[in-house]
């Protein structure tokens, strides 16, 4: 009877994980953060944002990031993560976009400067997010990577790459 039951008990943690996708059943644990451990531990936000300047021909508040906006934190470099944010789409197709720059509040990057380096990131995917829809709140699950670079946007600090992307259920 013994022998049954330790059977069953692999036979049941075989299906647990097969259920999983499957970068998932292989990584580590799923480490959920918010965008203000995006920013070096030591460094305040205040320290990142330095007071900037009115740009009078657009009408537009520039801020003036220091050497702090493009210091990541190191220590999720690799990780496992689940982050909050919102979509600003780079790629885009028929079956959904495919890569877009995640931000911490609506409309980041487009109706308003963006944030520092350190509070934006790249995410791509090999299963398209149905939606272009930028007011819509969304959790993405995936390897982080700090990697600064460049887009046509913005300066990015971070890149992940998306293994689960979900709506946002606010509590």
């Amino acid at each position: 009877m013994t022998g049954y039951t330790l059977s069953r008990r692999h036979l049941l943690t075989l299906a647990a994980s097969a259920a999983l996708p499957p970068r998932l059943a292989r990584a580590q644990t799923v480490r959920e953060i918010g965008w203000e451990d995006l920013i070096p531990p030591g460094v305040p936000y205040s320290e990142i944002v330095g007071p900037g300047y009115m740009d009078e021909d657009s009408d537009t508040w520039l801020p003036e990031f220091d050497a702090n906006a493009t210091r990541m934190n190191t220590d999720l470099d690799g990780q496992v993560v689940k982050l909050p944010g919102y979509i600003i789409p780079m790629e885009t197709s028929a079956a959904g976009t495919t890569a877009f720059v995640l931000v911490p509040y609506v409309g980041a990057c487009i109706h308003v400067p963006p944030p520092p380096p350190n509070q934006l990131v790249y995410v791509t995917t090999a299963e398209p997010w149905p939606s272009e829809d930028i007011w819509t709140a969304i959790w993405v699950t995936g390897t982080l990577r700090t990697r600064l670079q460049s887009t046509a946007i913005a300066e990015i600090g971070y890149e992940l790459s998306a293994v689960a992307i979900e709506e946002y259920e606010w509590p």
